[in-house]
């Protein structure tokens, strides 16, 4: 068997098209796709032509450099930067077609002073969340030059993960009240809202998270979405240590019985959680295999004491379908989210599609 030593982040462009498709149908508008931080780890060009092989026509990027990386593959979509613009980005709004979401009165000013034609910026309004978009009493600058230069109103929700929090409610009446008086289109919910039903929908959602696996809504599992990562990394050596020992930098565990220890070929350098240190586990041989110790740059070191038939070479399952993004979340004391972006950062996995 040949002994490998990088680790395999593979990514189901088939689960991702079903996510996809599984969300459009829950909505009433336009289902438009969140592929920012190279789509959360996957791989923004891969991921973009899988969606629009599924009809999607309009992306939601971070900044604008993220949106001409992904026009090539999406030539007839639009592209909505939700940083918006700025002087160190401008020339790349005309060149490839982009869409600014603008936030403040200041940045407003600054596109005006662009001249960029046939550009039609999203406009962010503030509801309760209190971190970008034009308070109410902006909104009478947005009137005075007249809503049809703009192509939707925008506003972002703090609680949607918790249907019954109060919040939702708060920010829907406050949303309705700029959305009256601006009379545009709008756009309110990622992938959290989709879930509080069509009232908060309006005319376009931003899916995200849940149309790459990821369980957005406290307290129910979304059985309908599937997971879009698996990842695993090679056992590099296994060794026996007797009782009382320590393992990993700092000595932070002790055996407690003479142990198996596997040498895992992946860690903090690969953007695996250093909190996941005496937390988080790996799979093998379809049992849990906990991790032991500190995880070091390069590797981690698994307690397989009680699982029989592991050898040297064999691949230990990172996330699979029974330990998935958010499990490891969980452990590691964060959100799925940043458990995707962080590992899909790692430069030294072996990168594979799956259709």
């Amino acid at each position: 068997m040949p002994i490998l030593t990088r680790g395999e982040f593979k990514v189901s462009l088939a689960n991702l098209a079903h996510n996809y498709r599984t969300l459009k149908r829950l909505t009433k508008g336009r289902a438009a796709a969140v592929v920012k931080t190279d789509a959360y780890g996957l791989g923004a060009q891969k991921v973009v032509e899988c969606l629009v092989k599924e009809g999607c026509d309009a992306f939601f990027v971070a900044h604008a450099m993220e949106g001409a990386e992904i026009r090539p593959f999406a030539e007839n979509a639009d592209i909505y930067v939700l940083q918006g613009v700025g002087t160190d980005c401008a020339e790349l709004f005309w060149q490839y077609r982009l869409t600014p979401v603008i936030a403040s009165p200041q940045m407003l000013a600054f596109w005006n002073g662009l001249n960029i034609e046939g550009i039609k910026p999203i406009i962010q309004v503030e509801t309760g969340l209190n971190r970008l978009g034009f308070r109410s009493s902006d909104i009478d600058v947005l009137l005075e030059g007249g809503v049809g230069r703009f192509s939707y109103v925008l506003s972002h929700l703090a609680c949607a993960d918790d249907g019954l929090h109060f919040m939702n409610a708060k920010q829907h009446e406050a949303f309705e009240t700029v959305r009256k008086r601006l009379q545009l289109p709008a756009t309110l919910s990622a992938s959290d809202g989709v879930f509080l039903g069509p009232d908060f929908q309006y005319d376009m959602v931003r899916l995200g998270a849940a149309m790459y696996g990821l369980n957005t809504v406290k307290g129910i599992t979304i059985s309908a979405l599937k997971p879009t990562v698996f990842m695993s990394a090679p056992v590099l050596q296994i060794a026996n240590v007797p009782e009382g020992d320590y393992v990993g930098y700092g000595a932070t565990f002790q055996t407690k019985r003479p142990s198996k220890i596997a040498v895992v070929s992946i860690g903090y350098g690969d953007g695996l959680m250093r909190s996941l240190s005496n937390r988080g586990q790996v799979r093998l041989n379809d049992v849990s295999a906990p991790i032991v110790g500190r995880i070091s740059m390069d590797n981690i070191m698994c307690d397989i004491t009680d699982i029989e038939g592991v050898n040297v070479g064999d691949m230990a399952h990172i996330l699979d379908d029974v330990y998935r993004a958010d499990d490891m979340a969980k452990d590691a004391g964060t959100i799925g989210y940043e458990v995707l972006s962080s590992l899909g950062k790692g430069k030294r996995f072996c990168k594979i599609y799956e259709d």
